[in-house]
Formats: C-alpha cells, sequence, structure tokens
C-alpha cells in the first residue's frame, strides 16, 4: 500500500537494514506526514469557511440554501414517500383517556391457509387492534409500531414489516426462517397523540437544542448562541454556512470580536417546551415502548421447509427484512453473504493492507474503538484528541493498516470540538484519493432529529455528491453507510432523538443512496430483530455483528 496523505508528494523510501530501524523510521514519517496534513487543514478550513458578519439581518427560520431542480424535485418526492399519516389534533386540556393504551390493545396470529401449519420459508400474519385508555377502539392511525419475532434458545430473531390500515388495526407480517417455535413480539413505540406532538416540536422548535462557541482574541474571550436556525433578533450574525457542500450554521456575532476569532464549539443545551401534560405522552411502561399482548397464542411451531419451496431471500418476501439472525449469528439474505471473523488473526488479514476511513457520530466511534480494542498489533496514535470527539487514528505497521476516525460536522452535540475539526463528511470525502485498499465508512443520523428534515435531505445530498466524485476517480474504493438504530427512550431522549424521527430519517437516507455502488449496514434491523435492549450505542454482542458485515463488504467471499 503507498501511503497518501492530504494529496502531498508520496514518501521518500529509504529502508534502513536493521528491522527495528525500519519500524522506527516508518513510524516516524507517517506521524510526521500526519500531523503536516493536519496543519495544512487547518490552514485551509479558514480559507474555505470565511467567517464573516451579517448586519442586522438574522436568519430566518426556514430559509435553505437553493437546490437544484434536480434535488429540488428529489426533495419533494422524499418528503412524500415519509408521509405520515394524519395524527389527532391537539386538543385542551389534554386527556389521556382517549390516547392509545398498550395493555388495552391487543395482537392476534391469524391462521395459516390449507393445513394450518407453518413451514419455514412461510410468511406468519398478526392483526393488531389498538385500544384507548377507557378500552374503546381507536378509529385512526398513526401509531409507531415495532414488531419481530424471536426465538431465545435458538439466538434467532427477524423483524416484521408493520402496516397501518388507517382505521385503529395494523397488520404484521413476518418471515419464517428457522425450525422450532417463533415467538411474536409487537411494542407501541408511540401512541399517534404523541406523534403530533413530535411533528409540532420540528416545526416550532427546532433550536430546542442549541449550541454554543467560543471566541477569543489574546485576552478577550465571548460565548454566543449558534445553531442552524437561529431566532430573529436585531444582533448581528456570523454566517459559517460551508460554501463547498452549502450546509448553514450561524452564530450571534460577539460584541467586541469578529467572527474569525471562533475557538471551539459545544452542545449548549436542551429547552423542554411542552404544552400541559403533554409529557403524559412520553411515558415509558406506560404508553411509550411497550409490548402489546396477544388476544390468543403468541408463538407458532415451525416445521421444515416443504419439498419444492423457494428459499426465502429479500426478493422474494413481502416483509422485506435485510437478513436475521440465528445462533447468534447475523444472516443475510441476499446480497453478500456474511462471514465470521472470531479472531484478532482473521480481523487482520481481512484488513492488511488497507486504510480505513470511519466518519460520523458515536455510533460510528464504536467501531473505531472495537478495532482498537480487538487488534492487539494495531496501536492508537495519541494525537491529544477529547475521547468523545476525535479524531483517532491506529495502525498496524507489520500489516500495514491504517484505521482513522473523525466526527461528522455541526450540528454534532459533543463539547468542545476545535474548529480546526469541524469538518463536514463531503468535505473529507473529497480529499480521500480511495482505491481498491480504501474503505470509507460513514454514519450520520442520530444529530439531526430535532431539526425540520429539509436539514437532513440537504445533508445527505452533500454527501453523495462527494460519494459519486469519489467513485468516479476510484471506482475500487468500498463504501459503507451504517444505518440509524432504535435505542431507549427517556423524556429526554424522546423530545431529542424518538426512534420516530430516526425511522423517518432512515428511510430517507436508504432512497438517497439507492442504486450507488455503496453498501447499507441495516442497524435498524440488526438493532431490532436481537434480544438485547435497545441503546443507542447497541451492545457488543450486535457490536461484533455489525463488524462481521461490516468486514464481509470489506473482504467479500469469492462469488458471493
Amino acid at each position: 500500500m503507498t501511503l497518501r496523505v492530504c494529496k502531498m508528494q508520496e514518501v521518500t523510501t529509504y529502508r534502513p537494514h536493521d528491522g527495528a530501524a525500519r519500524i522506527f523510521f516508518l513510524l516516524t514519517v507517517i506521524v510526521l506526514i500526519f500531523v503536516l496534513c493536519f496543519e495544512f487543514q487547518k490552514k485551509e478550513n479558514l480559507t474555505i469557511i470565511p467567517s464573516r458578519a451579517v448586519p442586522k439581518k438574522p436568519h430566518g427560520f426556514w430559509t435553505f440554501q437553493p437546490l437544484s431542480p434536480k434535488e429540488d424535485l428529489e426533495k419533494k418526492l422524499l418528503l412524500e414517500s415519509i408521509a405520515w399519516p394524519e395524527t389527532p389534533p391537539w386538543q385542551t386540556p389534554l386527556s389521556l383517556n382517549e390516547t392509545s393504551c398498550p395493555a388495552n390493545s391487543t395482537f392476534t396470529i391469524l391462521p395459516q391457509r390449507g393445513d394450518g401449519q407453518w413451514h419455514v420459508g412461510d410468511k406468519l400474519k398478526v392483526l393488531i387492534k389498538m385500544y384507548d385508555f377507557q378500552g374503546r377502539p381507536k378509529k385512526s392511525g398513526g401509531e409507531v409500531l415495532l414488531a419481530r419475532v424471536h426465538n431465545l434458545t435458538l439466538g434467532a430473531g427477524v423483524v416484521g414489516k408493520v402496516e397501518d390500515h388507517l382505521n385503529g388495526t395494523y397488520s404484521a407480517v413476518f418471515s419464517l426462517l428457522w425450525e422450532g417455535s417463533a415467538w411474536v413480539e409487537v411494542t407501541l413505540v408511540h401512541p399517534s397523540e404523541a406523534i403530533t406532538v413530535l411533528r409540532r416540536l420540528n416545526s416550532e422548535q427546532p433550536d430546542r437544542v442549541d449550541f454554543q462557541s467560543l471566541f477569543r482574541s489574546r485576552s478577550v474571550s465571548e460565548t454566543t448562541i449558534c445553531n442552524v436556525f437561529l431566532r430573529s433578533t436585531e444582533q448581528p450574525l456570523c454566517n459559517y454556512t460551508d460554501l463547498h457542500t452549502g450546509d448553514p450554521w450561524f452564530c450571534f456575532k460577539p460584541k467586541n470580536l469578529n467572527c474569525d476569532t471562533r475557538i471551539n464549539h459545544s452542545k449548549r443545551g436542551f429547552k423542554q417546551i411542552l404544552k400541559a401534560n403533554e409529557e403524559k405522552l412520553f411515558q415509558l411502561g406506560v404508553n411509550m415502548k411497550v409490548s402489546i399482548p396477544a388476544s390468543g397464542p403468541a408463538s407458532v411451531t415451525v416445521l421444515p421447509r416443504q419439498k419444492g419451496q423457494a428459499a426465502v431471500n429479500s426478493s422474494n418476501v413481502e416483509s422485506g427484512p435485510s437478513g436475521y439472525y440465528y445462533q447468534g449469528a447475523w444472516q443475510t439474505l441476499s446480497g453478500t453473504k456474511v462471514q465470521q471473523f472470531n479472531t484478532p488473526s482473521a480481523i487482520t488479514q481481512c484488513l492488511k493492507g488497507k486504510v480505513v476511513h470511519l466518519y460520523g457520530d458515536s455510533t460510528i466511534r464504536q467501531w473505531f474503538e472495537y478495532f482498537s480494542g480487538a487488534l492487539p498489533d494495531l496501536k492508537e496514535f495519541d494525537l491529544h484528541s477529547q475521547k468523545q470527539n476525535g479524531p483517532f487514528m491506529a495502525m498496524d505497521f507489520a500489516n500495514n493498516i491504517l484505521v482513522t476516525f473523525r466526527c461528522h460536522g455541526p450540528p454534532i452535540r459533543f463539547r468542545d470540538v476545535p474548529i480546526s475539526e469541524l469538518r463536514y463528511i463531503a468535505n473529507e470525502l473529497d480529499n480521500v484519493i480511495g482505491g481498491t485498499n480504501t474503505v470509507v465508512i460513514f454514519g450520520i443520523w442520530s444529530h439531526f432529529s430535532t431539526f425540520p428534515v429539509e436539514v437532513y435531505i440537504q445533508r445527505l445530498q452533500s454527501i453523495r455528491r462527494a460519494v459519486i466524485r469519489l467513485l468516479n476517480r476510484s471506482p475500487g474504493t468500498v463504501v459503507i453507510i451504517r444505518t440509524a438504530n432504535p435505542k431507549a427512550l427517556t423524556l429526554y431522549e424522546t423530545l431529542t432523538n424518538s426512534d420516530w424521527y430516526s425511522l423517518q430519517n432512515d428511510k430517507i437516507l436508504r432512497v438517497i443512496f439507492k442504486g450507488l455502488n455503496v453498501h447499507l449496514l441495516d442497524a435498524w434491523e440488526m438493532v431490532l430483530a436481537h434480544h438485547l435492549p435497545h441503546n443507542l450505542h447497541p451492545q457488543p454482542p450486535i457490536i461484533k455483528n455489525m463488524i462481521n458485515v461490516l468486514l464481509s463488504y470489506t473482504c467479500p467471499l469469492k462469488g458471493g
């Protein structure tokens, strides 16, 4: 592997005769080039992203960068594709009595046609009926429901597809993929009344999570509020909209300092602005993330596949799962076969001679941490970065492996990120040379939940353009995209990062990158199908399966 950094000249070759001296020399050269690259990009950012005040013309809530006609049409189609059913209007005063109650609701396994038996490859159908707290049937749709079938003993699980009939009833369809028992689980994430609130918050309060930046020049320092949108005041703004990607970002201008004295970026706080009694719609164990009981049997027994029955894959299954767990291992239903990389040597052999670039939020940082912990010869170089923020770099010189991590740009909810490290994924991809020994991995979703979905669409469109440019100049580059995943919910987590927000954004991500030569790692299904509790940062058994999928894309079997 020829090491190139920041399109600088290649390292001049020098080969000391002593092996230890050669390794020390190579380490010194690579670290020196990385540091030089770091300094170069720090200076480059100041010229690419000019800081300029907008005197007394505050940025309105709904001003977006103009899109090309093609992207504007795409945005409209995307918004139509995620259109959610109408939900009950706000009522004053709010009473829980008429809202969805999971304890009163039920699901029923529908009888199998023919001989009444289920076989591997069949579809299992379930009818879900929603009732309110007074036991009356709901008459409209819009609930957020998740469904799966599983067998804990076999370490098996697969998600189902839920269909809203818009009249208080829902259907869930599952693929039966293993012999033995299959237990149905249906979970109410949010009642439809809660979606009314979540919609309103993103429309009226997109700044409920706010940010700040420190400005400093010599002994003078000031801190001001920043965000994608800033409410109108007479205070001038500093406009940090990225000139390459068009992604907007603004800070109130300091009273005594210029815009180019900005030092860092931080999450500032959260403003909980709910109307009276609205918090009652988000009660864990009452009407949020609660299992719905079965009205009869909650499981079926699955017999072996019948003779002549076609094998199940994602193209011929109505519920369309991308994969499933069996014996604790994730298996795909089509495309790349998932291999098991169970030893450090197996992982090292796959990554030998490769550069792996990781970009995104803390769910991507998990993968860097996995590699650093699992591979004893992959040594992390201390860049004196904060543990949450990065950037990070780890190297295995003997096997010529380089792994890096960098967080995505604003609205990242990290603290004290130096401005020199605040970079957009699209711009970073434009600095990747690429090739058959380069793997690019990114995930960007969790920090966009509080904003109108148009903000997320614009970000993904700019990243897609950069991915296309990368694949055009280096077609052999492996590009892997991590999807969103369901998580544990509290009131704060719900108002800032609800599964409904994540689900809507996840649909958009899948459509935007459809048709490109990229791989989607389906974190949504891998978390939902597993028996472990949902978590923003999935637990180690799930992460290990994700790494197996990632490495299978990186080092696919011949013919598979």
